[in-house]
C-alpha cells in the first residue's frame, strides 16, 4: 500500500451516489480524493487544479461531452492515468474508451479489490 500513499484521485461520475461510493472506497484505501465532477468540463478544470495521479472516469456524463472527451483532455494537459468505471459493455462504448488508451476499465459495481488492483496497476505502469 505504501506506493499509493500521497496519491490524489479525481472521481468523475454524473450520479452523485456513485461518485460518493467510489470516493469512500478510495479513501478507505488511504488515498485522497481531490474532488468529484459530474461533467467533462468540470472534470478537466478540477484535474488541472489538483493534478491527480489517477482519475476514475464514468463514460456517460452530464452535458454534451462524455468520459473519453474528458479523459483525452485531462491526459493531454495533466498526464493523469485514467481508469474508466462504466456500467456499459456495449461494443461502441468499449471502442470509444479504447481511443483513450485507458490505464484500466472496470465495470460497475466495482469491488474494493478490483478498484485497488486497478489503481495499483495504473500507478505502476
Amino acid at each position: 500500500m505504501k506506493a499509493l500513499n500521497g496519491t490524489l484521485v479525481l472521481v468523475v461520475d454524473d450520479e452523485f451516489l456513485i461518485a460518493e461510493g467510489l470516493s469512500m472506497q478510495v479513501e478507505d484505501m488511504g488515498l485522497t480524493v481531490c474532488g468529484t465532477a459530474p461533467s467533462a468540463d468540470e472534470a478537466v478544470a478540477l484535474a488541472q487544479s489538483c493534478r491527480p495521479g489517477v482519475v476514475l472516469m464514468d463514460m456517460r456524463l452530464q452535458g454534451d461531452k462524455d468520459g473519453v472527451d474528458a479523459a483525452l483532455a485531462i491526459y493531454d494537459t495533466v498526464g493523469s492515468k485514467v481508469i474508466f468505471v462504466t456500467g456499459s459493455r456495449e461494443p461502441a462504448t468499449m471502442d470509444r474508451i479504447r481511443l483513450d488508451h485507458p490505464a484500466g476499465v472496470l465495470f460497475k459495481p466495482v469491488s474494493d479489490h478490483q478498484l485497488k488492483a486497478a489503481i495499483e496497476a495504473a500507478l505502476a505502469g
